[in-house]
């Protein structure tokens, strides 16, 4: 059963592979930066989240051919709700977005990637595109602290820009926590392809964070640091 089970791993991991090589080439994907990642050891990448998460296979196929570094990463922790997904996405190299999980992905010196945006970057509406909706979160400096580790800034331009969405507000909503219920917006391709725009992910030079027990204000200095980085290489990924 165990050894069955590890076929259909290795058969799924394969075909999404394969996907993600295909929709690097249909977009014209290109990775700058790369030389920011170091080739071995603990990681943290932190950035923005296009809508539908849709680049992030892209985004983590570059990373492998340009680095040899599988990316681990961090999942909105609702998806985890819905059974498939729960099964399926840690095949893929996805885990549920916790900071025990981020912490131990890094303690065993994993490549680990960050959207702290979550869901309300995944399903925005036309007016949030390339806006960073952090809110409040301090996860991710919490995790850098805690591990020691440095935080590796990432935006990616054209992610918000593969599909159009039609007039009228979202009436499909999804509830991923207890707390929040998100408007999940239609979207209009090339009939059921995306629009052939081009990806471009820049990488920024790492941040080191505040040490371990840092206070608050440190971590919330250190998140808006990282942050301003995103938005830098936003026009950077633009332009390039």
């Amino acid at each position: 059963m165990e050894a069955s089970l590890a076929t259909v791993r290795r058969a799924v991991f394969r075909l999404a592979e394969r996907g993600a090589a295909l929709s690097a080439l249909y977009h014209r994907a290109r990775l700058v930066g790369a030389e920011h990642v170091p080739a071995q050891g603990p990681v943290l990448l932190v950035g923005n989240h296009g809508v539908w998460g849709y680049e992030t296979p892209a985004f983590f196929h570059l990373l492998h051919r340009a680095t040899g570094r599988w990316a681990l990463g961090l999942a909105e922790r609702g998806f985890f709700r819905i059974p498939v997904i729960r099964t399926v996405l840690p095949w893929l190299g996805g885990v549920e977005g916790t900071k025990d999980n981020a912490l131990a992905a890094l303690k065993q010196g994993a490549l680990v990637v960050c959207y702290p945006g979550g869901a309300r970057e995944v399903f925005k509406r036309p007016p949030g595109r390339y806006q960073l909706r952090w809110e409040q979160a301090l996860g991710f400096a919490h995790v850098a602290a805690r591990a020691g580790v440095p935080v590796v800034p990432f935006a990616g331009f054209g992610v918000d820009d593969t599909f159009l969405f039609p007039p009228g507000e979202a009436k499909l909503g999804v509830r991923l926590t207890d707390e929040e219920k998100y408007r999940v917006p239609l979207l209009v391709g090339l009939g059921p392809l995306p629009f052939p725009v081009r990806l471009t992910f820049a990488l920024g030079s790492p941040h080191m964070p505040p040490p371990a027990g840092a206070s608050e204000s440190r971590l919330r200095a250190f998140r808006d640091r990282v942050a301003a980085s995103v938005h830098r290489l936003m026009v950077m990924a633009r332009h390039a």
